[in-house]
Order: structure tokens, then sequence, then C-alpha cells
């Protein structure tokens, strides 16, 4: 079996860095509490691999910067080390470095002591794309079951019997039918077919999506001319390329406003307001955004690393989430929610 040892940037720290964004919890990435590793399967010359990855020593709390161990469950040849080794540095966010962290704590410095700064994403962006389609109109817990289902139905098994994000090529063949009926994504059936079929074929655009040349503007018009890809869908998108001047903003978005940030009004109005809020942080505001509510939803269910696929994804519900807000004020626990807000308030002063 093949082992690789990833050096990453001296800051990188394991089990903050992969538990920083929801998609951690979706299939077929599986964080394991009591390990503290990642483990999932990639599509390496068109065949599926399970690697195991992990980081000695390291903990939630230290081991900045500590080798990466990546554990194969089959022997990969010189070019499939290659690619593998390109989809683990783009999952992680390895091309990140720690003077790119440095500059967003100059930022928003909230973020300094605990080193917060990247954001999980897929080792390919075709997976990115379809994670953000199937978390569009749809609860937490209903994107959870659709990933596992797309990967149980056409995830291709690795020889340690994990299976993998289907290809572009098994979606664009896949009968809308099938995705709807064995998969459960309903109405996004058809553009789910749609969007294989586009990165199967390799359209020239794909590779202005993620050519550091091209502009913001170009990026978010290429990006909307996809199937089932709204602003919403394309903002977040943008953030998984690391491009982070855009806000994805949708009910969640809403529910952080009145809860973190104490606005007042209709949805619209409070979601203008967020926009607003952190717009003076700029080319880092989703960034800011997204570790203030991140670290609120840790304040209800635990630190992330703690956080389990299949018990944790399902707690993220409106009503789960609102009763649990509601705990949190009733024991007097919501302080800190109020002086995220003074600490929001007071970064923010800071950029104008």
């Amino acid at each position: 079996m093949t082992m690789l040892t990833l050096t990453p940037p001296r800051d990188y720290r394991l089990a903050r860095d992969v538990c920083s964004y929801g998609y951690f919890l979706l299939a077929p990435n599986r964080w394991s509490i009591e390990q503290q590793t990642l483990t999932r399967a990639l599509l390496v010359g068109g065949k599926s691999v399970g690697v195991v990855i992990s980081q000695r020593g390291a903990t939630a709390a230290r081991g900045d910067g500590a080798p990466l161990r990546c554990e194969f469950d089959r022997d990969l040849s010189g070019t499939d080390r290659a690619e593998a080794r390109a989809q683990i540095e783009r999952m992680l966010r390895l091309d990140e470095d720690a003077a790119q962290i440095r500059a967003f704590h100059r930022v928003d410095p909230r973020w300094k002591k605990s080193g917060r700064g990247r954001l999980f994403r897929s080792p390919t962006l075709f997976e990115d794309v379809l994670k953000t389609v199937t978390s569009c109109n749809v609860t937490w817990p209903g994107t959870v079951h659709m990933n596992r289902r797309l990967v149980e139905v056409l995830g291709k098994e690795s020889p340690g019997g994990v299976r993998s994000f289907p290809d572009p090529a098994t979606i664009a063949e896949a009968a809308p039918l099938l995705l709807r009926e064995r998969c459960r994504v309903g109405y996004r059936d058809r553009r789910i077919v749609e969007l294989g079929a586009i990165f199967a074929s390799k359209d020239r655009t794909l590779g202005a999506i993620e050519d550091p040349g091209t502009s913001d503007e170009d990026v978010h018009e290429i990006l909307l001319g996809l199937p089932g890809v709204g602003p919403y869908a394309a903002a977040n998108i943008m953030q998984l390329l690391g491009r982070y001047s855009r806000l994805p903003l949708d009910t969640e978005s809403v529910r952080h406003g009145r809860t973190v940030l104490g606005f007042r009004g209709g949805s619209k109005q409070v979601m203008l307001r967020v926009k607003r809020h952190f717009a003076p942080f700029g080319d880092q505001a989703f960034r800011s955004y997204w570790f203030e509510m991140w670290t609120h939803y840790e304040s209800i269910h635990g630190p992330a690393h703690t956080w389990d696929r299949d018990s944790t994804g399902s707690a993220f519900t409106a009503a789960k989430l609102n009763a649990a807000i509601k705990k949190l004020r009733a024991t007097g626990a919501s302080r800190s929610v109020s002086q995220a807000a003074k600490r929001a308030k007071t970064a923010r002063a800071g950029r104008r």
C-alpha cells in the first residue's frame, strides 16, 4: 500500500482546519472523533482509492505544522501519487500558506488566537459544485442525505470498501429518474445530470473558473451560467475557490443577523444589513462572516472536531437551532453571543 507524507504550512492544524466548514460532514468524508483522522475515497486514474489522513502528535489545540500522513488502501503509480497529492492539497487548502492566513488576521484579528482561516473543501471543483447545488433550498439533513445517497448509488468502491463521490461521466450517464428516486435529489435531477455532462466534456470555460487570473466578476458570471447555480450557489462556490469577497446569503444569514448581531426587521431587511455589516472586511468578508457563524454553531453543539457526521449532521435544522438558542438565552449562556457581536463591531470599525 502507498503512503504519502505531506508537509503542510507551518500553522496548519488538521482537526481545526478540516472541521471548519460543513462539507467535512458530507459523504464520502468521514471524520473520526476518536482518532482525529479524515477518511474518504478519491478517484485517481479513474479508480477509487481510500485514504486516511492523520497528523501525528497534533490535536485541535496544538501541533501546528506537523507532517500529514496519507495512507492509501492500494498501491499508486507515480502519476497516481501526483494526482492524489493534488486532490488532497486542494481539499485541505494547503495552497494557503501561513502568510495568507496572517493577512486575514490583520483584517479581522478576532481569529488570530485560534488560528482560524482555512475552510475545508472538496478534492475537485465538480464535487464542490454538486455539494453546493444539493445544499440549496433544503434543510441541512436533506443535504447530508442527498450526498450520502449519491455516494452509495453512484460512487466507486475502493479496495478497502470506501466509496468515492461519483465522477462527472457517471453523473452525466445517470437517468434523472434514478437521481430523483434513489438519491432523493428532487427537482435538481436534470440539472445535476447537465452539470455532469458539462464537466465530463471538460468545457474550456471550466478552466477559467479555477484560473487565478480570471477576475471575480468573470468567475461569478460563468458560475451563474451553470445549471442549478443561482446567486447563493455562485457566491458559495467562489469562497470554495478562495475568492472571499461575496457572501452566500440565505435563511441562516438571517438567523445569524437576528441572533448574533441583533438585527431586527423582515428577512430581506436583515439579509441586507448582514451584507452591509461585513462589507468593510472587503475581500475577506466571507471568512469573517463564516467563522463568526461557525463559532456560534460550536457554542450550541460543541467544538466541531467532536461532531459526528450522522448524529450532529441531523441536528442542524431550523427547529433544533432555534430551540438551542432559546435554551442558551434561558440559562444566560447567550452572553457570548452579544460579546461576539461587540467584537465584530469593533473589528468592522477598524476596517473603515
